[in-house]
């Protein structure tokens, strides 16, 4: 078992989008030729397609790969052997400590083992992290150069940081000044997905209904009730199901994605045949 690797089901998912390039679809809309090496920020297309779902300008957006656990040991990498914007180097330290709130993602512990980096656990609860012992050990200690946050359905609790807290870490007033936050906000745009979600629902819902009266009227298929009973029954379910999802210790993105898409066809075939 590998946790969080797509199923080929979820892969084949993708493959309309493997199949939609051609010859005259390779190059992006200022002219790069996407069959060569990449750029270092990301294609105009990635960053205005990203910029609008996180509602930022697309110059304020890096298009990196697809793994953001590569990304984060790379900038401690980078600050362990050359420091933070002309501080000095995390590596000449006697001592770096970093803040983890727990329970926590394994594998951003494993960045912090792997360069020695102590670790400060701070307890959470349904709000998210102790902002109190937060406020005092980023305050008092030059050495405390950072912490792991995930504030949005936290792996593996799923609690996500609330507007105090959020607003708590914006005014932290850290001692070191290469003090950083690591925002491993995962499931940015998952909100949206559930909007998406709820918004097919209730159509479902009134187009259902409106399918059912049509037929009664016109055909006195007054049985038919029951089928949007079932119907209705069959959107509770799913609802329930993505409850599961998101505080399930596997939820991630390419999962829900998955879990939205199959239940919508659900949904459709069940239209067709009421």
């Amino acid at each position: 078992m590998s946790r969080g690797k797509p199923a080929p089901a979820q892969l084949d998912l993708t493959m309309p989008m493997m199949n939609i390039l051609d010859g005259d679809s390779l190059k992006a809309e200022n002219g790069f030729d996407c069959r060569n090496y990449g750029v270092l920020d990301g294609i105009p297309e990635a960053k205005k397609m990203f910029a609008d779902v996180l509602g930022v300008q697309p110059e304020n957006i890096i298009v990196y790969g697809n793994s953001s656990l590569a990304i984060m040991y790379d900038v401690i990498s980078r600050a362990w052997t050359h420091g933070v914007l002309g501080n000095k180097p995390w590596s000449k330290y006697d001592k770096v400590k970093f803040l983890c709130p727990v329970p926590g993602y394994d594998r951003h512990f494993s960045i912090c083992e792997y360069f020695g980096i102590e670790m400060i656990n701070i307890p959470s609860n349904d709000e998210g992290p102790d902002m109190d012992m937060i406020e005092k050990l980023v305050s008092e200690d030059e050495t405390v150069k950072g912490i792991w946050c995930v504030p949005q359905y936290s792996n593996p609790t799923g609690v996500s940081y609330s507007d105090a807290v959020v607003k708590r870490f914006a005014s932290l007033k850290p001692k070191a000044s290469d003090f950083r936050i690591f925002w491993d906000n995962v499931s940015t745009i998952l909100q949206i997905h559930l909007h998406v979600f709820s918004t097919f629902l209730m159509n479902v819902r009134r187009t259902v209904l409106k399918t059912w009266f049509m037929n009664s009227c016109q055909h006195q298929r007054f049985h038919s009730l029951v089928q949007v009973w079932q119907c209705l029954q069959q959107a509770k379910k799913m609802l329930k199901a993505l409850r599961r999802v998101l505080v399930s210790q596997q939820s991630d993105m390419t999962r829900l994605t998955s879990f939205v898409m199959l239940s919508s066809s659900k949904m459709l075939r069940a239209l067709r045949n009421t």
